[in-house]
């Protein structure tokens, strides 16, 4: 029998709304959200805190530090915190590199990573994700957490490479979406899959990953379905980048580029598809023009 756990749920959103879907029928829920809408009341984080049994960080990246070191001092040490979040913060650290920073040496932390589009998960839809983390127990843990649920999920100790892979693959999805909105065709989205998957690879071990880990549910499981989904925001960015379109142009993606600059996170010169992206995200003039001469200078 599934066991029942406490779980303590960290923002309202759109995923916050999805892990309510999969978890309420089987887990007993608290949900905070710090800026709530008048149709729901939060819970006070400082009571739930150190009742719950897990924490599952459904915010994006930047308030994560804050956050955590807010309820460190609360947790359980049998507690175990879990993120979701996909990008970096503003000293460019990933969710991974934060828990390490603002949690007790001894309190256990996981990522989870792959392709689980929202709107597919609260229709009841699969969804798949590897768990990074460093030990077995947490990873039996979240997977007594999902079971009964459509989410299935592997393991994976290599947690830098599988954080890499899936901050990564929002940047090469946005040439994904530039690339259909120039109706540059299918061959061009087969060739845009092996070059985005070669960069990240020799990006992922650059940072520290192991080799191969872009290949799997983080990286390119995600890669495909956000680089080629309606509903993805990343490829509506690169559409909107293509039709020269400057506002609203935000996301995860973007604030990636951004970091990776500003802290000359590793040297975006050496990966000409990753650069390509930056150029356009930087000045999106004459886009079709960009990726021509990108396509000629690769295979000139």
């Amino acid at each position: 029998m599934t066991e029942r756990f406490r779980v303590l749920i960290l923002g309202y959103g759109e995923m916050g709304h999805a892990m309510e879907y999969l978890l309420k029928q089987r887990q007993q829920l608290d949900i905070w959200e710090k800026y709530p809408q008048d149709n729901f009341q939060s819970v006070v984080l400082e009571d739930a805190a150190p009742r719950a049994d897990i924490v599952l960080f459904c915010l994006p990246v930047n308030p994560h530090r804050e956050v955590a070191e807010q309820i460190a001092p609360l947790l359980k040490s049998s507690s175990l915190c879990l993120s979701i979040a996909k990008g970096l913060d503003e000293t460019g650290q990933t969710a991974a590199q934060i828990f390490a920073g603002a949690l007790a040496p001894h309190q256990a932390y996981a990522l989870l990573y792959g392709p689980m589009i929202s709107e597919e998960i609260r229709a009841g839809r699969y969804a798949f994700a590897q768990l990074g983390c460093g030990d077995r127990d947490s990873y039996h843990k979240i997977r007594e957490l999902y079971d009964g649920t459509p989410l299935y999920i592997e393991h994976t100790s290599d947690i830098t490479g599988i954080s890499w892979s899936v901050i990564l693959k929002n940047v090469y999805a946005m040439v994904f979406g530039m690339a259909d909105e120039l109706q540059l065709g299918d061959n061009m989205r087969g060739y845009l899959s092996v070059a985005a998957l070669l960069e990240l690879e020799q990006i992922v071990r650059e940072m520290g990953g192991q080799a191969g880990s872009p290949y799997h549910l983080a990286g390119l499981g995600d890669l495909i379905t956000t680089a080629t989904s309606e509903n993805s925001h990343h490829h509506e960015l690169g559409r909107m980048l293509a039709r020269e379109e400057v506002k609203g142009i935000e996301g995860e993606g973007i604030h990636t580029l951004e970091m990776v600059s500003q802290h000359r996170l590793f040297n975006t010169a050496e990966y000409p598809l990753f650069r390509l992206i930056q150029d356009i995200v930087r000045h999106p003039h004459d886009v079709r023009k960009s990726i021509n001469e990108y396509v000629k200078q690769v295979y000139s």
